[in-house]
Order: C-alpha cells, then sequence, then structure tokens
C-alpha cells in the first residue's frame, strides 16, 4: 500500500492557503453538527519518527471548541495496561457521542513495533490483526466515525529532519532512539508499514497515507479528508448495518423451558459438606491463579429474585479479598451511555491473576435494551456477533469466562416476590420495575433463549444453575467454577 502509493500534487502556497482556511472553517461548523447528531469521532494519527504527527494534531485542533475533544499520545503499555488485554488500553479511549477523540499513534505502532523488534510470533500478529478489525469494525458498527492517517516521508528527509533536530539544543529531546533505528532500518520498516496498512485497510476504516513531507500540506491533506468523512458520516448516522454470520463453534443448549427444577434439589446435611469442601478448593485454587497470572471472569444473569446476590456471596466467601471484585451491573450513568456500550465492562476487566465477578452484563444488551426500546432491532441483532467477539478476545488473552443463567420458574419468583415485599428488611430489594418485568416473563423468556442459543460458545459457554433450590444452585456453581479452573490451571 505504502509502496505502490503516489501522493497528489502540492498545489500552490496560494492555492493552499486558501483550501486550509476553507477546510478550518468547515471544520469549526461541524463540530457544533457532530455534538448535535450524537456522532463521536476517533482520530488516529500514525506515521514514521519525526514525520509531525503531534504538530498536526497541534494544528487541526485549533478550529475546534477545547471542550469536544481530547487528545492522547500512546506511549509504550505501563506494567499495569500489560496485565490487561491488548485492546483494553485503546478501547478505554474511545471518544463520547458529540466528541472528538485524537491518538498519537495508537495500536498500529504498539503492533508493528513488536513484529519489527520480533516480540510477535505470525500467529500471534495475524491474532492482533483480527482484533484490531474487529475492533475497528465495531466501533463503526456502533455510529463511530474512525479516521486514520498514515504520515509518510521519505528516508531522506527523515534522516534530515533528525539531524536539524539534534543540532538544536531545545529540540534535540524529541529525536529518539526509535527514530534513530527506523531510519536506520528504513526499508525493513517499511516492509513491515506496509503489510500492517494492506491488512487493516477495510472499507468501513480505510487508510489514508499523507504525504508529509511539508507541514502545511500536511495539515490541508488531514483537514479536507477528515471534513469529508464527517460529511459523509452525517448524512449516513442513520443507515443500519448488515449483519455478519456467525463464525464462532457454539455449544447446543436447551431451552429454557426443557429445563426440570424440581428434581434439582439438594439436603441441608449434603449441602453443608460439601459447600464448605468446595469453598476451600477455589481458595487453594485462587492462590494458584494469582501466581500463574490467570485471570477469571464470572459473568451471572438470571431472572429477578432467582438468588444471584446468595450464589456470588458463597463465591466470594472462599477468595482472597485482594484478588476480586463483584461489579453490580445498573442501567449505564450518561458518560457510560454516550459510548460503545462495551465500554464499561472493557474498563471493569481484572487484571491477570485476578477475578472479575458481574452481577448482569452486556447482555442486558439482548435482553432489557431489547425488550424495553433502548436501542434499535439493528443494534440488538448485532450484539450476538459482537458479544461473541468480546468473549474471544478475552479468551485469546488467557481468560476463564464463566457464564450463568440463574433459573427459577414464574411461580417460584412471585412467591419470593411477595416475601420481599411482606418483610421490612428486604423490601428495598423489590421495586416497581420488578413487577412490570415480570409481566413480560414470556417475552424475556423468548429473549434469553435466543441470547443463549446464539452465545454459547465453545470458549465462553453459558451454564444454567436450576435455582428453585437456592442450595443446589449455589453447589453446582461452585463445582463449575473449580472444575473450569482446574481444566485451566493444567
Amino acid at each position: 500500500m505504502l509502496k505502490q502509493w503516489n501522493g497528489t500534487e502540492k498545489p500552490s502556497d496560494e492555492v493552499l492557503t486558501a483550501r486550509l482556511q476553507t477546510a478550518r472553517e468547515k471544520l469549526a461548523r461541524q463540530q457544533m453538527q457532530l455534538k448535535e447528531m450524537k456522532l463521536p469521532v476517533l482520530v488516529l494519527v500514525e506515521g514514521w519518527g519525526t514525520s509531525g504527527k503531534g504538530s498536526s494534531i497541534g494544528k487541526i485542533i485549533k478550529g475546534i471548541d477545547p471542550r469536544f475533544f481530547k487528545v492522547a499520545s500512546m506511549e509504550e503499555p505501563t506494567i499495569e495496561e500489560l496485565r490487561k488485554p491488548f485492546l483494553y488500553r485503546h478501547f478505554v479511549k474511545i471518544p463520547e457521542a458529540g466528541k472528538f477523540q485524537f491518538l498519537d499513534s495508537g495500536w498500529m505502532d504498539e503492533v508493528v513495533e513488536a513484529k519489527l523488534h520480533q516480540d510477535l510470533s505470525e500467529e500471534d500478529y495475524k491474532n492482533r490483526i483480527d482484533s484490531i478489525k474487529r475492533f475497528e469494525r465495531q466501533l463503526t458498527d456502533n455510529g463511530y466515525l474512525v479516521m486514520k492517517f498514515f504520515l509518510h516521508i521519505s528516508r531522506k528527509e527523515q534522516q534530515k529532519r533528525i539531524e536539524n533536530l539534534q543540532k538544536n539544543k531545545d529540540a534535540k529531546w524529541r529525536v529518539g532512539k526509535k527514530d534513530k533505528w527506523q531510519n536506520a532500518h528504513y526499508d525493513k520498516c517499511l516492509d513491515v508499514y506496509d503489510s500492517y496498512l494492506e491488512d487493516t485497510n477495510m472499507p468501513s476504516a480505510p487508510w489514508y497515507i499523507i504525504d508529509a513531507k511539508s507541514r502545511k500540506w500536511t495539515e490541508l491533506q488531514i483537514l479536507e479528508t477528515l471534513t469529508q468523512g464527517i460529511e459523509i458520516a452525517l448524512n449516513n448516522h442513520a443507515l443500519s448495518v448488515p449483519l455478519l454470520q456467525n463464525v464462532f463453534p457454539l455449544v447446543p443448549m436447551p431451552k429454557l423451558s426443557d429445563i426440570p427444577l424440581d428434581t434439582a434439589t439438594i439436603d441441608d446435611e449434603t449441602y453443608k459438606i460439601q459447600l464448605k469442601q468446595l469453598q476451600r478448593r477455589l481458595g487453594e485454587l485462587h492462590n494458584r491463579l494469582y501466581r500463574k497470572k490467570v485471570p477469571v471472569i464470572i459473568a451471572y444473569e438470571g431472572w429477578d429474585a432467582a438468588g444471584k446476590g446468595g450464589n456470588i456471596k458463597r463465591l466470594t466467601e472462599a477468595l482472597d479479598p485482594r484478588g476480586y471484585e463483584v461489579h453490580p451491573i445498573a442501567s449505564p450513568e450518561p458518560h457510560e451511555k454516550a459510548r460503545h456500550y462495551l465500554w464499561r465492562f472493557w474498563n471493569r476487566m481484572p487484571k491477570d491473576g485476578h477475578i472479575a465477578i458481574f452481577d448482569r452484563t452486556w447482555y442486558g444488551r439482548v435482553m432489557v435494551e431489547r425488550l424495553e426500546g433502548f436501542c434499535s432491532e439493528n443494534d440488538w441483532m448485532r450484539a450476538y456477533n459482537e458479544m461473541n467477539e468480546f468473549e474471544k478476545e478475552l479468551y485469546d488473552w488467557g481468560a476463564v469466562i464463566i457464564k450463568f443463567w440463574v433459573q427459577i420458574d414464574k411461580d417460584t419468583q412471585l412467591k419470593r416476590f411477595t416475601d420481599r415485599q411482606n418483610t421490612p428488611e428486604k423490601q428495598w430489594k423489590i421495586t416497581d420495575e420488578d413487577w412490570r418485568n415480570r409481566e413480560k416473563w414470556d417475552q424475556y423468556e423468548e429473549a434469553v433463549n435466543e441470547m443463549i442459543q446464539k452465545t454459547s460458545t465453545v470458549y465462553a459457554p453459558w451454564y444454567i444453575l436450576e435455582s428453585v433450590d437456592k442450595k443446589y444452585a449455589r453447589i453446582k456453581a461452585l463445582q463449575i467454577v473449580v472444575n473450569a479452573l482446574e481444566q485451566s490451571l493444567k
């Protein structure tokens, strides 16, 4: 892509100045349209060392209200970031609806640097490329405009800039070892950059190669391309996105109505014995998880009053409190609602060796958001594949993913609702919303069945906990968690 690239001829200074003024004014107008239309714009600026990435961003943002943009310079990942999934530090940077996020380098730089210095095998590189393509496509499918620029200069031009900067005692700090290494290995870098750009050049998020020899010409190319992209995105903002076919292997799952609940019971004595044994074993495994740096994600969904809280409590009783966190998930806060729906879950991912337990999850997209009209039909229909991709990313990172659906029947729920309503110390557990949701039981059951059928993958299967007898469900959950951790630690 870089090797075959032929840049547009630079206009005369007079024409360049006039076009620059027009483009700056257009971007200034568009920022208000972005705000009104709630269009988020992610601008990724990559390129050669000394190509002017930072200074170009500085010029672009001069005409934008500072309340509507953020700029981040993505340096090498920190030790803390290296303990999270690869995409974590990039996903958490995505902008709110109606705002810009400019990134001075990003996931491209991180991947090509690792490949150049042989820190990634060919297979790992391919997996990273797949992750990046899914990430960018998910953003664009969910209404983001992703603009990717690569600032290109020749080896001779780079060398000239390095020498000029080094002569200036106030600017020589801007030349790093990385810049010098690039120039010394220019052809090798060109090959890797070219491959990466080819691999990640997608219709929904294409690469724009910028002739960066002249500062003003660089600014004009970025501005005109950016404003054109914004104009197209504003006109197409409400369009539906084609649904992708599922490519992940699924585990066959029964319908909820076919799961027997009456026989799923345990006597008190057996419960006490097994609870003690399983909790002791879970505590031992937690120590090994920490030592081997294995991350664990345990997700709970289920009917209201099914017993999720009590189930989670029996798990956490066995764990070192320094090594886990429980995330009760409620309706998204305004700043969460203004971003991709998975953003708030990426922010809650555990470090390796730690456990994250979710009381309600990202699956709200295909249940409550679907049935209450909080997202469009196209949104929730796309979400099955997006959530399979999300969990595949976590699995490839090395996480153990355990998903529970806590199942009861309608009569049991009514009995528990009534008990909560009539018991003063339990009344906080019952709300008008619980009663409203109960009226839609059949619709929810249909949605849950579809969710379980479409998202029970071999790497993140669903487990049904029969919870008419809460004690039975607790023991079953502990057994599943212990077995899953033992398998992963082998």
